[in-house]
């Protein structure tokens, strides 16, 4: 029960702020203050309009926002998100041209579970949808997932990720972004031993924690000082009563955003400061570039407890990926076994997420590979968030990994399996 309180104080306090802004711009904005030149009162407006905004989006799952898309044939065709594969912890979306040619390049786009949605790579997929037929891990938000589901650990999420690559099929592209990078590796180490014919064409790890030991950050010299029950006591919370998902232990989205927010606390109290400057001064918009940002960096899902703790004892403290001594339900997972599959990394040399050595890493462990298909490439001035989607992800990145996967196209001459029936959850 005190794990539950404290979940449900959280949300208290959340809710509280919300309705502070909504109560500061609704007083601000009675219209007999507008016959009063204080501009008291439009500060208290433009403070209740951020906060009110600020706080409610830490509940709200942002959308992907891509209805159309202009074609070679210069008209709009729509997008339609559908769901491929549905399971209770994430489900494989396929962002589908409606009235287009089925693209010759497939692209499995393996989102991040590390406190955000699938959404922070929106601006990847509108990217990609260009002339790629893309398809998405979304991953649910563990407040809304029943306890009568069962666990979800860093070894179901390799199994999920395995069955989405065999649902695909051969001729699919794997990249996988920050977080799932060593995972990826893992499920199509585990395919190319069990299933060799399902194994992807390609494998792109962008950005990711194979081996964290490689080079130091903040995030894994936080990991090596802290116990795993220092974690389990300070970070695990039981869901409240709110959610379908009540009494399931998870790391709560709200704890993880204030984690992220500290890492870099004088940078965002700035960004909020200048954001109430421009609201009073008239300068901002409902879709300005703060509110582009914030909209999606604020939008937090809570993580099962299990992922999370699995996660920073095994891929961060025993380093099993790294030492290539990773096991999923009791099987070891060789990644020497991987010989079919073309293997890229992409890093980011300002990157203080995953610092350059951590993802390439991965080249070395996939010992049975020729050299001929391997390829590495760093971004010397790019960012965390720049290797997937900013700058220098649409101009330097993404033409590389599609030149990487066009290399590699003939390779594979296996077709799927006659079986393409939805999965249920």
């Amino acid at each position: 029960m005190r794990q539950m309180s404290t979940y449900d104080l959280m949300e208290s306090f959340r809710n509280a702020n919300q309705w502070f802004g909504a109560s500061a711009l609704s007083f601000a904005s009675y219209p007999l203050f507008s016959m009063l030149p204080n501009p008291a009162f439009q500060w208290m407006s433009a403070w209740g309009q951020v906060t009110e905004r600020t706080f409610e989006r830490m509940v709200a799952k942002p959308d992907w926002g891509i209805r159309t898309f202009t074609c070679e044939d210069g008209r709009d065709h729509l997008v339609n998100i559908e769901t491929v594969v549905s399971r209770p912890f994430g489900d494989l979306i396929h962002f589908n041209v409606s009235g287009r040619a089925e693209q010759p390049r497939k692209v499995l786009l393996v989102a991040p579970m590390s406190g955000h949605y699938a959404t922070l790579l929106r601006s990847t997929v509108k990217s990609l949808i260009v002339n790629c037929e893309v398809y998405v891990t979304d991953w649910h938000n563990a407040r809304d997932i029943p306890v009568s589901e069962g666990k979800f650990d860093i070894e179901d999420y390799t199994l999920y990720l395995v069955d989405f690559m065999k649902e695909l099929g051969p001729e699919i592209n794997v990249i996988a972004v920050c977080q799932p990078a060593p995972l990826a590796l893992a499920a199509t180490a585990y395919l190319a031993e069990i299933e060799p014919e399902a194994q992807p064409r390609t494998l792109t790890l962008i950005g990711g924690p194979v081996d964290p030991d490689a080079a130091a950050t903040d995030v894994t010299d936080f990991g090596r000082r802290v116990t795993m029950g220092q974690l389990e006591e300070l970070m695990i919370q039981r869901v409240g009563f709110l959610y379908k998902g009540v009494g399931r232990q998870v790391y709560p989205g709200l704890l993880q955003l204030a984690s992220f927010i500290s890492m870099n606390s004088e940078r965002h109290a700035k960004a909020f400061t200048d954001q109430i400057l421009r609201v009073a001064q008239g300068d901002a918009s409902d879709n300005d570039p703060h509110n582009r940002f914030y909209d999606e960096y604020l939008s937090v899902m809570d993580m099962t407890a299990e992922f999370y703790l699995s996660t920073v004892e095994r891929i961060f403290k025993g380093l099993e990926i790294a030492q290539n001594r990773f096991t999923v339900n009791g099987h070891h997972v060789d990644i020497g076994k991987i010989t079919d599959v073309a293997v890229k990394t992409v890093e980011g040399g300002k990157d203080d997420i995953s610092a350059p050595g951590q993802c390439v890493a991965a080249l070395d462990l996939c010992t049975g590979l020729p050299d001929s298909m391997k390829a590495s490439y760093l971004e010397p001035e790019a960012g965390h968030y720049g290797i997937f989607a900013g700058r220098s992800w649409r101009n330097n990145i993404r033409p590389l990994v599609l030149d990487f996967i066009d290399a590699n196209a003939g390779r594979h001459q296996a077709t799927k399996p006659a079986n393409r029936n939805t999965a249920a959850g």
